[in-house]
């Protein structure tokens, strides 16, 4: 096999990155993920130079993204501003630029097994460490892209627990570990397989057998609503009135109780701080206690000379999620502080409008950021306590350690998204990733989409409830309540930075013959 592999290295390393992608949502192929990772790992063993070690891990990268992040050519079947087809074109560009982080770490680990004679053992230690410093990396440089990090296909195994202990790129780490297990095997190194397979099976067990708590009775009620409101019907001013009336049909009638009511992102096309008669409309849907949350759009305008008069242009808008009172106040708001770029903002835009590039989403004026995290007071009512709830919009759950204000930590995360435009892949992945903050921070999540997949999350990262990619439906439930916040909700990715240095610093303890 391996040496079929090295006849055509650079086909193997781009087919392997391809087959990797499989590992993730919706197809959950995860032991082809380790076998492709496997594979990676001798093609950087056998290259003769820096510049072959770093080129398959790019081609593998390649592979990798373009699979994974097939559901992005969707999005631009939405935009008629650009051609339809370009959608396949940003795919591979996108692609092409992340491939860059699996190079690094490639080419970092092959310049340093080299440098300091590494034997095999070592060589898995230290390109895991490097493969958690790029994905890091990858979330982190020009605002991040931190889409399908390594350790989501951990999820089917219960592995994932890890990630309350060191986070998402620590168990990427993991993960790579778990692939060289059947390296070592192969060498017949069964001391060392054994040594790096019996944390990972005990993790494992730990995650499978240790449950989230049940949903205490008398928890707060919570009604998710999933309209089924496509994208192409979803900025339809003839669809208005039939939008509403689904999304007030699935909300119910008001009960003695009160609930807590999720709408998606940008549920409705109103400016809620600016029209009360919209407030008054939402009001009425509900009962005494009741709170709606639902995903709007706060708008700032600007005065513009227009040579003798002065005219009032829209300058900006923040993405934003409102909650509205049985008496039609707004009790806070929250705006969206990570935005997607060429999503909801155009980057250098003086440059590339002129040729013909617009954001995805429609609009002249570009969303602007809110703060970051941070937790709105719900107010109490009669059978219902106070309580911080945590927001994060759509794309902004995907990036680990940054999605609670972790001195006033929330009962709950709320993530309204709008995954219409994700094509078939995109909304699993990004359930997938909900998934993993719910892990990371001992919290529940609760997910609102307007065409799904719209669930409930508990703080052990299992969905409890769900409505399936393109039905109407609704969620009626209790709240499942949070856990005490495990290690990583307390530092963050400091942690996994830890684990990088710990794998670093064994590695080189190690150095042996070559291996």
């Amino acid at each position: 096999m391996r040496f079929a592999l090295l006849r055509h290295p650079r086909v193997a390393a781009l087919l392997a990155g391809f087959l990797s992608a499989t590992g993730f949502a919706p197809l959950d192929f995860w032991p082809v993920t380790l076998a492709c990772l496997a594979t990676l790992m001798v093609l950087i063993d056998a290259a003769p130079d820096r510049r072959a070690a770093a080129l398959r891990g790019w081609l593998f990268g390649v592979g990798h993204f373009t699979l994974g992040l097939n559901w992005i050519a969707f999005a631009f079947t939405f935009q008629d501003m650009m051609p339809h087809w370009f959608g396949y074109g940003a795919v591979v560009l996108l692609s092409l630029y992340l491939a860059i982080y699996p190079a690094f770490a490639t080419l970092a680990t092959w310049w340093a097994g080299r440098r300091l004679a590494l034997a095999l053992p070592s060589r898995i230690l230290l390109f895991a460490a490097l493969w958690l410093a790029a994905e890091y990396l990858r979330a982190t440089l020009f605002t991040g892209f931190a889409w399908n990090p390594l350790g989501v296909v951990a999820l089917p195994t219960g592995l994932a627990i890890a990630s309350t202990l060191i986070g998402t790129y620590g168990l990427g780490a993991l993960v790579i570990l778990g692939s060289g297990v059947p390296l070592l095997l192969l060498q017949r190194q069964f001391r060392a397989a054994a040594a790096l397979a019996a944390p990972l099976v005990a993790l494992s067990l730990w995650g499978l057998l240790v449950p989230a708590p049940p949903v205490p009775a008398g928890a707060p009620r919570i009604r998710v609503v999933q309209p089924n409101i496509g994208q192409a019907e979803k900025y339809s001013a003839h669809l208005e009135q039939v939008n509403f009336r689904k999304l007030a049909t699935l909300s119910g009638r008001p009960r003695p109780a009160p609930r807590l009511i999720f709408w998606p992102e940008a549920a409705i096309p109103a400016y809620l701080d600016m029209e009360p008669e919209w407030r008054d409309r939402l009001a009425s849907l509900l009962g005494p206690g009741d709170l709606l949350m639902t995903g709007g759009t706060k708008v700032y305008f600007k005065d513009r000379d227009m040579g003798g008069y002065t005219d009032r242009v829209l300058a900006g808008a923040n993405n934003s999620l409102f909650i509205v009172t049985p008496d039609a106040r707004l009790a806070g708001r929250y705006d969206k502080a990570h935005l997607v770029p060429y999503g909801e903002y155009l980057p250098l835009r003086s440059i590339l409008q002129p040729i013909g590039l617009s954001r995805l989403v429609p609009g002249d004026a570009d969303f602007w950021p809110g703060p970051g995290p941070q937790s709105l007071t719900l107010p109490g009512a009669i059978g219902r306590p106070e309580m911080p709830m945590g927001v994060q919009i759509c794309y902004e759950i995907i990036f680990s350690g940054h999605v609670v204000d972790a001195a006033h930590r929330p009962a709950f995360l709320f993530n309204p998204s709008n995954d219409a435009w994700f094509g078939g892949w995109g909304p699993v992945q990004h359930l997938a990733q909900a998934r993993l903050r719910a892990i990371e921070e001992g919290l529940p999540v609760i997910r609102s989409t307007p065409t799904g997949i719209s669930a409930i999350i508990d703080a052990r990262g299992q969905v409890r409830a769900a409505i399936g990619h393109d039905r109407a439906g609704f969620l009626d439930t209790g709240l499942p309540p949070a856990l005490p916040p495990p290690l990583f909700a307390r530092v963050g990715n400091w942690a996994a930075l830890v684990v990088a240095l710990a794998l670093g610093a064994i590695a080189i303890a190690m150095r042996g013959r070559r291996g």
